[in-house]
């Protein structure tokens, strides 16, 4: 009988990605793919999209205080079109929307999530029920690349270098994608990311409870909203996370509890 309920309570879920990058939209699931080791859980790529910032423009602030818009209508089709879309086809669907927070545009990320926010929301809100909270927005910091140096090794087996290990949050690496282009000078971010992505040990990057909050954040909330409870893999119960991003895991853990 316990093996039936086990069977009946047996979820597949299935997780769309919006992201900005074109090494995203290649080989992002690849990286992610230790969460799919269960057989639980599928990522793709939805498309890729344009990468917004605030708008500070008091022209276009005017515009749309004027016309009762929080978004621009294209960003709104563009991307909570995608979104509304992806999670209309049913089951148990995620989507998150991944952005590359390069150094220079650190101190806006809270105005960077408001905007991908109200373009998601502006769509998934209408639906009822918990579409809105279905989506989410997280940063890759600063790049994909940034990750590459937590795990030396998957880039020296592609690179053929002696790529040393890093000391302190990968995080900080003011331009990463540089740093590697420095050191291997031949350094594709797409065909030589696709190899190393496949290579890179999510369990090592996400090893140091005081490193990578914003990346632990984006696992921590595909965990918690796939109804899994959080473990010490990945240090999901004592790592640092994001304070920007952390705030969508919210309406989760108001509704189950995972430690």
């Amino acid at each position: 009988m316990s093996g039936q309920n086990e069977v009946s309570n047996w979820t597949y879920h299935h997780i769309g990605l919006l992201v900005t990058g074109k090494g995203e939209e290649k080989f992002l699931p690849s990286l992610l793919r230790s969460l799919m080791g269960s057989g639980q859980c599928h990522i793709e790529v939805i498309r890729r999209i344009p990468q917004l910032s605030p708008i500070t423009s008091p022209r276009r602030i005017h515009n749309l205080v004027k016309t009762n818009k929080s978004v621009k209508d294209s960003n709104a089709l563009t991307i909570g079109a995608l979104a509304k879309t992806f999670l209309k086809k049913g089951g148990s669907r995620f989507v998150i929307l991944v952005d590359d927070l390069e150094y220079r545009r650190r101190d806006i990320h809270n105005g960077v999530l408001d905007r991908y926010r109200k373009a998601l929301d502006t769509m998934l809100v209408p639906m009822g029920g918990d579409f809105s909270a279905r989506a989410a927005v997280h940063f890759l910091i600063n790049m994909v690349e940034a990750y590459y140096f937590a795990d030396p090794q998957a880039v020296n087996e592609v690179m053929g270098g002696e790529l040393a290990d890093h000391t302190g949050d990968v995080e900080d690496i003011r331009h990463p994608k540089n740093e590697l282009k420095n050191q291997f000078p031949g350094f594709d971010e797409v065909v030589h990311g696709e190899k190393i992505a496949k290579r890179l040990n999510l369990d090592l990057v996400l090893s140091n409870t005081q490193t990578c909050a914003s990346l632990r954040t984006l696992i921590k909330w595909c965990v918690i909203s796939m109804q899994q409870p959080l473990t010490e893999r990945f240090q999901l119960l004592s790592g640092v996370t994001h304070p920007i991003t952390d705030v969508q895991i919210a309406p989760y853990r108001a509704d189950h509890d995972f430690g």
